[in-house]
């Protein structure tokens, strides 16, 4: 499942819908984006090897106090980028994406951790390795950052969901940092989507091995279907979801609707997973409007 015209007429008319059903309910979406912060960055964080649960995220990010002793690392990596997530929300819409924000980002993202290495890309002798990837040399980076937010830019033809693939695809093969290169690589990702007027995805932790896969299949032979899938589907959930809330439908967990309608939850569930069906995720949990039919 790539950006098929199927998909992209799908996708046009889900964000046609959104938009208008979104009109004066900008405090409920602000809500919405509000609650889900604690998800995104566990599940960011989750994927980069952090041990924090999501309830200890979620502790964390309200300033309460967590049952068992955790690295101090590890709580700046959830309250920065926590702290960045909130700082794109409002800055997405004014300002292009460039070298300066990409910058601001990683330094928001890794200052108080490794001040040395926060806001800056990689100097001589920084080599960096992951899995069998070895990243550009040091020298490389300006110059193929560069390019990168050229074509980003530039690029008017391509589908957008291609488009933002490939870039995160470049940015994270380019690894321009020391540290935090996933991290911003996805927040970057929402940045570009909010541009366009999409909601946020969420790329999961429970997801990781697909995820991993699409930069496998991108460094193999320069295919970047699964990462236009991963996307994609983000998009749609994302977009589920909203309309769900913007259409004051009473929500109840896939499970239980598919009880009351006596439908078959694998197949359900498989249904959800494909976002042929209107579900979505909170929490892990996959809910959907009471009166789907």
């Amino acid at each position: 499942m790539a950006t098929t015209k199927p998909l992209q007429k799908r996708l046009e008319a889900l964000k046609a819908e959104y938009d208008g059903l979104r009109r004066g309910k900008e405090s409920l979406l602000h809500m919405i984006d509000d609650a889900e912060i604690p998800e995104s960055v566990y599940n960011s964080n989750a994927i980069e090897n952090s041990t924090l649960t999501l309830r200890e995220t979620e502790k964390i990010l309200l300033e309460m106090e967590v049952s068992r002793d955790v690295s101090v690392r590890e709580v700046f990596e959830a309250k920065n980028l926590a702290r960045v997530m909130e700082y794109i929300r409002s800055k997405s819409f004014a300002t292009e994406l460039n070298e300066e924000i990409v910058l601001l980002l990683h330094h928001m993202l890794i200052g108080g951790i490794d001040d040395a290495i926060a806001g800056r890309f990689r100097k001589t002798d920084e080599y960096v390795r992951v899995g069998t990837h070895i990243a550009p040399a040091p020298e490389k980076i300006q110059e193929m950052m560069r390019e990168l937010l050229v074509r980003e830019s530039s690029d008017l033809s391509s589908y957008f969901v291609d488009k933002i693939a490939t870039f995160h695809l470049t940015f994270e093969m380019i690894h321009p940092f020391c540290d935090g290169n996933g991290r911003i690589g996805r927040v970057l990702i929402n940045w570009q989507l909010q541009r366009l007027g999409f909601p946020v995805v969420i790329i999961r932790d429970k997801e990781k091995q697909e995820y991993y896969r699409a930069f496998q299949e991108y460094e193999r032979n320069k295919k970047m279907k699964i990462m236009e899938r991963i996307l994609m589907l983000g998009l749609l959930e994302s977009l589920h979801k909203r309309i769900t809330y913007l259409k004051g439908e009473t929500i109840v967990s896939l499970s239980d609707y598919a009880r009351m309608r006596k439908k078959s939850a694998p197949a359900v569930f498989n249904a959800a997973k494909r976002q042929t069906i209107p579900a979505f995720r909170e929490k892990g949990v996959w809910r959907i409007g009471e009166c789907w039919q």
